[in-house]
């Protein structure tokens, strides 16, 4: 009689994942199609503004609407297929790898091709490098210096803020202007290529991490890189994140392992190309002073790492000639606020009552916005002071939520950058996942009926557009949760995947 195998060698059935990747990747080429009408073109693209097919989806009421559908219906069936997908790949065992790897790139490949969407700032990083290029400082001067920046594309919002993007970032928007001339569909194109860049470091590290955590590589990587919010971020949308992201997850990577002059320039790049993760240094500071360490100890390697990084920075702002003119900049997302954020949203209720008993209430909210990042640096002192030694990568995540979750303004890619994270130290297959797919849903139905370039002089306005797209994904989600027979005991936990019908 032959004893059972090992639990560490039994491998995963996978219940037909094709059928899911399918699906997904028709979710994306809907998309693909639907950019081409309500996805963001420059006025300066004069070649694809004279493509037939383009001309019609973009200025003929019925070819607008039909784009509308189209990319709400993709984006929702892409998210279906990646919660599908995550019930096929049961056991997520070592031939699941490969499976999720075809499963991101049938996924990301038809994206590379669309239009920008949910975000116009793959222009702004054009108009930026034309002020690198023109020879003028983006850390005081506005793209609104550049004459031609409303024919770019990019949002006339900040067009006189300065730039919030650190000095590695500068020199990659002028490299891509002066490669391009400025041309936006070749510079959208380079901008797009550096975007993959990240979510190859991303494929390659975050399973690498999850092993060093004891967390399965490949439940990992579907949570981060197979999920559609981070494809529509970094692929899509084209957000400078996914290089930070990239970068800084790799240099968590090398930290784990010991290597920490590696580790620190990695992430002093990630912060070069955004500052935000300046919060990762305290961590790889307590990483380097090993467990048990002394607080004399701790302060040294908290010393030397801040040392070398602010070196790297310093030696850089020498070279551009800026300094560190990015210090002043950080500001400059957290000027505005959103609904949906619980800080935005208070600061609102707070506005409006102040301005209802006869005051200036928009200054009470922005009061509001500043307990709130008190409160979110607080946080961060206490998960970098206080916390078991071989959490440090969860309390880095918790840190970083801190600020997202306290801040005035929470965007989508916001949200992704605590995606690897979480993923790398255990999302739990609980209440913890489940947070997860209402995130995800939540942020792909507001993508879908927020920003669409809709043409002004067509039947068609813009509001009616994003009322089309909201009913439409808000009525995919309500399927997904309550009537799917397949996506509905995701949301309600009561039946174990190994038993969830595979058809379909």
């Amino acid at each position: 009689m032959t004893a059972p195998a090992p639990a560490s060698v039994v491998t995963a059935h996978i219940g037909r994942p094709r059928i899911a990747i399918i699906q997904g990747f028709i979710g994306s080429m809907l998309m693909l199609v639907g950019s081409f009408g309500v996805g963001w073109l420059s006025l300066a693209s004069r070649e694809l503004r004279q493509v037939p097919a383009i001309i019609w989806l973009r200025f003929e009421p019925v070819g607008a609407v039909l784009s509308v559908l189209l990319l709400a219906v993709g984006g929702m069936l892409l998210v279906r297929s990646w919660l599908r997908l995550g019930q096929r790949l049961q056991g997520w065992g070592p031939e699941t790898h490969r499976t999720i790897l075809a499963a991101t790139l049938a996924w990301a490949a038809p994206m590379c091709f669309a239009l920008p969407l949910f975000s116009r700032d793959v222009f702004a990083y054009i108009a930026q490098g034309q002020v690198m290029v023109a020879g003028l400082n983006p850390y005081e001067d506005g793209y609104s210096q550049i004459s031609n920046y409303l024919q770019i594309g990019a949002d006339d919002l900040w067009a006189q803020s300065p730039t919030p993007y650190g000095p590695i970032f500068l020199w990659l928007e002028e490299l891509v202007v002066r490669a391009t001339g400025g041309q936006p569909d070749l510079s959208i194109l380079l901008f797009r290529l550096l975007a993959l860049i990240g979510v190859a470091l991303c494929v390659y590290y975050v399973p690498r991490l999850a092993e060093l955590h004891g967390v399965n590589p490949n439940r990992a990587l579907w949570l981060t890189v197979a999920n559609p919010l981070f494809l529509t971020n970094f692929v899509a949308s084209i957000h400078n994140d996914s290089l930070m992201v990239g970068l800084a997850v790799a240099g968590l990577y090398f930290a784990a392992k010991g290597r920490y002059v590696t580790s620190i320039l990695l992430v002093t790049l990630s912060i070069g190309i955004k500052p935000i993760t300046l919060i990762f240094l305290p961590f790889i500071g307590l990483m380097w002073a090993g467990r048990d360490a002394s607080w004399p100890r701790k302060f040294l390697y908290w010393a030397i790492t801040a040392g070398m990084s602010l070196g790297i920075l310093w030696i850089l702002g020498i070279l551009n000639g800026f300094g560190f003119g990015w210090v002043g900049a950080l500001s400059t997302p957290g000027s505005v606020w959103i609904w949906y954020a619980p800080v935005g949203f208070l600061g609102m209720i707070v506005a409006l009552t102040g301005d209802a008993l006869g005051f200036d209430g928009w200054s009470w909210a922005d009061v509001v916005h500043r307990i709130g990042t008190v409160v979110s640096l607080v946080l961060i002192a206490w998960f970098v002071l206080r916390g078991d030694h071989a959490h440090l990568i969860r309390r880095l995540a918790l840190s970083l939520t801190a600020v997202v979750l306290l801040a005035p303004m929470i965007q989508s890619w916001y949200v992704v950058w605590l995606i690897p994270l979480f993923a790398v130290t255990g999302i739990r297959d609980d209440w913890q996942v489940k947070v997860l797919y209402f995130l995800v849903s939540f942020f792909m139905i507001y993508a879908i009926s927020d920003q669409l370039d809709i043409f002004p002089y067509i039947e068609l306005d813009l509001g009616t557009a994003r009322q089309i797209a909201a009913v439409v994904g808000v009525a995919f989600a309500a399927y997904l949760v309550l009537l799917d027979p397949r996506t509905k005991t995701l949301f309600r936990g009561s039946r174990p995947t190994d038993q969830l019908p595979l058809s379909r």
